[in-house]
């Protein structure tokens, strides 16, 4: 399985990106924000997370207009697999490839620590390795991690099993850290090929780093 992993600059995870994929089995390959094409290999387009152009003007606002996102959006749209982890959820949102938007956290700290997940939706290729309701424990590193939709957006997430991940605590009760709308920290998109969330399954690959979640979900797109 090919991996491209997409790179800004202030990108600061694609390495970490890498290695959890390659430690997977699977080739990969970093791609500059300036290439205008996907490789035709591509499996997996990643955007990894980091701080795409120092976070100026608004998370991904910038990095939207990069190049390479045009070959993107053509990528998606021809039904490629895309995986957004953190700035690259970000970047999904700003580019109109996730619905939503991720706002400032609403306690306007920068949080970095590993918080609980509940599986909500396990009908996508990301998560099918799981059984809904499933608690995984995996890293958060976010400024900007506070996800909005309204009313009305909300309400087809969830006629559209769009949802993936929520917030809580070990036991599964609602423990929000940064504010977002019904708790959310991952969606996908109607169709199911563009995944988008805040935490860091990439940083969840080893027990001795404090957990090991993170291989199942990364593992479902070997698995195709």
């Amino acid at each position: 399985m090919k991996v491209a992993i997409l790179q800004f600059p202030g990108t600061n995870c694609e390495y970490d990106t890498q290695h959890a994929f390659e430690s997977l089995g699977a080739q990969t390959e970093i791609l500059w924000h300036k290439s205008e094409t996907i490789p035709s290999d591509t499996d997996l387009l990643v955007i990894a997370g980091g701080f795409s152009y120092g976070d100026y003007l608004r998370s991904g606002a910038i990095a939207k207009f990069s190049p390479v996102m045009k070959a993107v959006t053509k990528y998606a749209d021809n039904g490629g697999k895309v995986l957004g982890i953190c700035n690259g959820f970000q970047v999904l949102t700003e580019a109109g490839l996730l619905p939503g938007a991720l706002k400032r956290n609403e306690n306007l700290h920068f949080i970095s620590k590993h918080h609980h997940l509940k599986v909500i939706n396990n009908d996508n290729i990301f998560l099918k390795k799981f059984n809904v309701g499933d608690i995984l424990n995996i890293p958060i590193a976010h400024h900007d991690g506070n996800y909005y939709i309204d009313e009305a957006g909300l309400k087809e997430l969830n006629d559209n099993n769009q949802i993936l991940l929520k917030y809580c605590d070990e036991n599964a009760e609602d423990k929000n850290p940064n504010g977002s709308v019904d708790s959310i920290a991952g969606i996908c998109n109607k169709e199911k090929n563009i995944f988008g969330l805040m935490p860091h399954p990439e940083r969840a690959m080893e027990s001795l780093l404090g957990s090991d979640d993170g291989v199942k979900m990364l593992e479902g797109f070997l698995t195709a």
